[in-house]
């Protein structure tokens, strides 16, 4: 009986057994059919729409780099590092293991401290050190700890690796769990030479909406389009382990941008600029340097005082429009020169008082070069009056057709184009306007007011003039380099292709040398023997708060070297207190490059490194303070009273010049340009000469070098 009903219960829990799997089946082909039949619409579109999401592949940011392949802007791979809290393998051990966790903690302190100069800040130390945050970490419910605790940021691959054979962490290892620590992969954009050309470089920013990457200034911003690259593409797909992404159409890396920057060159126009700016006790200084035949920005900075006293990157104001003074009647002459107004460089003008103007320079009547030597107001006003009086509004058109307002598409962000107003007969109210009143304005333009030019036009059209009047765009890009390294060189343009005749671009600088090189320029501290530097100054007030602040000028130098074959052009433009010049300030920082790049050879010369001799005491400029009586002058200021020259100096093709120090080719070119013959004694370089500097030169004399190495 009892082996019947053990029998009887086996077969009953068999049928329960049998019965509950042909349910189970049942309801999973009830199920089945439900899902591939009753649901199949939504199920089938469900699925549309999962397989129709794509993601998108963000590409890889080109790099920017200098004109020798030095890298400038590039992208860095790098890590957050985090640990995981809720790991199975911290959330089953039985009881916290203080001495490791502490340990741990002092590896992080160490290595990766949450604050700065922490001997400095106990009490900060304290407060923010790992110890204290691991503890209140660990001691929180397992199920509540944090996922990813960033231990660090930004970090390589290295930091990694040394996380993970922390004190704790590595009793991980080989357990068969997942380590606790992981990295989350991420890109940033690293310059390796810090702040320089910071402005023309430019940085980026990553969005918050999409978490790309794109510029927001210099060439990073102006081009984006280039360096961003073209985003790829994943789409969903259904594979036997599940849906999962698939690539459709990979990312395209964006162009290596290869820029004229010559990082030798940048690094010295921004110490110059600098000194200089210290030196005057400037607001701000802005400089720029460009080859003259191919138009390629080699150098260009901007600094201004910081809060604290010291200088550092600035606002890019080379391509901000400012009223620039002087520098402008070189660019009116030539016009002058181009339509006829004047014929030669004897030409003669009145320069007496003229339209409120007045000129504080003898003589009343000068030649052109001396209207340009002398920076006369009237002078350049009264030629532009013989084309442009009876219709002023015809000058702003002249300035257009050489394309002057055009953009220069430079590649630098933020580019402004000049701002002059069109002398109409009627305002924007369609008021009268009177003939008084716009030759007034007329006149203004002609030497420098009333305008707002950016120094990059400025030097352009200098640039021009040295190029023998060919209207060359200036730009900051050379090359594009895909991501298989093929170099695509862009082509020159030209802005104009030409300008001016090169006759009148040699008439003008002509006219431009006597600034520098003749008795009474006002740039006559900018002289040096080693390199003719040629160009003009230019002085004007700041406005603010509508109306010019007496106490700041603006000065700038324009011009270019070396004169005879010009390779390079070059303008600073400074803000700093009334009572020095643009002869001391932004005149310097053109010269000394000039003289450094002259010592290099870089310029059709043999290197003599010749860049830090001792000079000889500069001649003091016979019209050092002339351009500020022309300005005070014009705005109907009470004129500053005129100093007397320091020194009148002598005719420099008539004295025999200061060469000891000088390599012997150097000086023997000196010496012989101004009719002597030149003997010389032993080797290396000048320590002596027979006649002394300052002497009268007699044609054909003769004068003997004592040279001897250092």
């Amino acid at each position: 009986m009892p082996k019947q009903n053990n029998k009887t219960h086996i077969l009953f829990r068999y049928a329960l057994i049998t019965v509950g799997f042909l349910f189970f089946a049942i309801a999973v082909v009830v199920k089945l059919f439900t899902t591939t039949v009753i649901h199949a619409p939504e199920w089938n579109d469900r699925a549309r729409r999962e397989l129709s999401k794509t993601t998108v592949i963000p590409p890889e940011r080109g790099n920017i780099l200098a004109s020798n392949g030095n890298i400038l802007a590039c992208n860095l791979k790098v890590y957050d590092i985090k640990l995981d809290l809720r790991h199975n393998k911290v959330k089953r051990e039985s009881s916290v293991p203080w001495a490791k966790i502490d340990s741990l903690a002092d590896s992080l302190d160490y290595h990766f401290p949450r604050v700065r100069n922490l001997n400095q800040h106990p009490d900060t130390f304290k407060k923010y050190s790992w110890h204290t945050r691991l503890k209140k970490e660990f001691e929180k419910d397992p199920e509540k700890r944090p996922r990813a605790l960033r231990l660090a940021a930004k970090k390589t691959l290295e930091d990694f690796n040394m996380i993970r054979n922390f004190p704790y962490l590595r009793d991980f290892k080989g357990t068969g769990y997942r380590i606790p620590v992981y990295k989350e992969e991420k890109n940033i954009r690293i310059y390796p030479y810090g702040r320089m050309a910071y402005r023309s470089i430019g940085r980026v920013n990553e969005s918050q909406a999409t978490g790309e990457f794109h510029g927001y200034s210099g060439l990073e911003k102006d081009l984006d389009t280039l360096l961003y690259g073209i985003p790829g593409e994943a789409k969903k797909v259904a594979l036997t382990s599940g849906i999962s992404n698939w690539m459709s159409r990979p990312p395209v890396r964006g162009f290596d941008i290869l820029t004229t920057i010559d990082i030798d060159l940048q690094d010295m126009l921004e110490e110059e600029l600098h000194n200089i700016c210290l030196e005057s006790n400037a607001e701000w200084g802005t400089a720029i340097l460009m080859e003259v035949e191919t138009g390629e920005i080699k150098a260009i900075s901007n600094i201004e005082r910081l809060s604290d006293g010291s200088y550092g990157e600035a606002l890019n104001r080379a391509v901000l429009p400012f009223e620039p003074g002087s520098v402008m009647k070189p660019i009116s002459l030539m016009i002058a020169f181009e339509d006829g107004l004047v014929k030669s460089v004897n030409e003669r003008v009145d320069c007496s008082p003229f339209q409120r103007t007045r000129d504080p320079h003898a003589p009343s009547v000068k030649d052109m070069k001396q209207v340009i030597e002398m920076s006369s107001n009237t002078g350049i006003a009264r030629v532009i009056f013989r084309g442009y009086e009876k219709d002023p509004s015809k000058f702003y058109d002249r300035l257009e057709s050489i394309g002057f307002f055009e953009p220069m598409h430079t590649g630098i962000a933020g580019e402004c184009i000049p701002r002059i107003k069109k002398l109409l007969p009627k305002d924007s109210r369609g008021n009268n306007i009177t003939m008084t009143s716009r030759h007034l304005d007329l006149a203004r333009q002609a030497y420098g007011y009333n305008t707002e030019i950016p120094p990059l036009y400025t030097l352009s059209v200098y640039n021009a003039i040295a190029n023998g009047g060919r209207y060359v765009r200036p730009h900051l890009v050379r090359s594009l380099i895909n991501e298989e390294g093929r170099d695509s060189v862009l082509p020159i343009q030209y802005i104009r292709d030409r300008i001016c005749s090169e006759e009148t671009a040699r008439k003008v600088k002509t006219c431009l040398r006597e600034v520098v090189w003749g008795e009474h320029g006002t740039a006559r501290l900018v002289r040096d023997d080693r390199v003719e530097v040629v160009g003009k100054t230019g002085t004007a007030y700041p406005v603010e708060k509508g109306a010019y602040n007496q106490s700041k000028r603006r000065y700038a130098f324009a011009g270019f070297f070396p004169y005879e074959q010009p390779r390079y052009s070059c303008m600073a433009l400074v803000l700093g207190p009334a009572g020095t010049s643009a002869n001391r300030t932004s005149g310097q920082v053109v010269k000394n490059m000039a003289i450094k790049m002259f010592a290099r050879g870089l310029l059709n010369n043999a290197s003599t490194f010749t860049g830090s001799r001792a000079e000889s005491v500069p001649i003091l400029a016979a019209s050092e303070k002339y351009e500020a009586n022309e300005l005070t002058a014009a705005l109907g200021i009470q004129r500053a009273k005129r100093t007397k020259a320091a020194a009148k100096g002598d005719s420099l093709r008539h004295i025999v010049p200061d060469v000891v120090g000088y390599d012997a080719p150097t000086a023997v070119k000196l010496l012989e340009e101004r009719g002597l013959n030149v003997s010389l004694k032993g080797s290396g370089r000048v320590v002596a000469q027979s006649l002394p500097k300052g002497t009268p030169v007699k044609p054909g004399g003769k004068i003997t070098l004592s040279l001897r190495y250092n």
